[in-house]
């Protein structure tokens, strides 16, 4: 499964990309609002090898994505697609970008990506985001995609030793015909 953006590519996890998947996964600050890291490098390898393991299964319901600069291949980051429901055709989407390539519309160009191919590929008909309030870079991000701000889910996970909120943010196919 492949992706071809504007100036990435959002491709499999290859093994040869740990080190690259390292670089942002170990990265306090990358992170910082997400349920999981700062990992090791054990864990970063057994997590290129979980996704090698789960894209072959049918049907396939975890897209679980290395996202590549187009002129490198590079992987500068991870982006993510599950099916959480076939019958109801509901999906949710999720990316980590390494710092060094924050700040110039990379996760817009993922989160708009994934969305295209969440409906036109695999059909879905609702796909999801689940967010950190303080994570205003990345709201930010979903809205400039189309998504709307669905609730405010309260004590929502529980990661890092505290009890996290979040923030629901939805588009059905159709609405956003920036996607379209």
């Amino acid at each position: 499964m492949e992706l071809t953006l504007a100036r990435l590519r959002i491709r499999e996890w290859r093994l040869a990309d740990w080190p690259a998947a390292h670089e942002y996964a170990s990265d306090l600050e990358v992170v910082r609002y997400l349920d999981w890291g700062p990992n090791s490098e054990a864990e970063t390898r057994a997590f290129i090898r979980e996704t090698m393991r789960t894209r072959r299964k049918r049907p396939r319901t975890r897209y679980d994505l290395a996202v590549a600069l187009r002129s490198s291949d590079r992987a500068i980051g991870g982006a993510r697609l599950w099916i959480e429901s076939i019958q109801h055709r509901e999906g949710s989407i999720g990316y980590t970008l390494a710092r060094a390539s924050w700040g110039q519309g990379y996760a817009s160009e993922v989160a708009a990506g994934l969305l295209r191919f969440g409906f036109e590929t695999l059909g879905l008909h609702r796909i999801h985001a689940i967010v950190e309030p303080e994570n205003v870079a990345s709201t930010r991000v979903l809205e400039r995609v189309g998504m709307r701000r669905e609730g405010h889910l309260r004590d929502h996970r529980y990661a890092k030793g505290r009890w996290r909120d979040s923030l629901l943010y939805a588009i059905v196919k159709g609405e956003n015909r920036m996607l379209q």
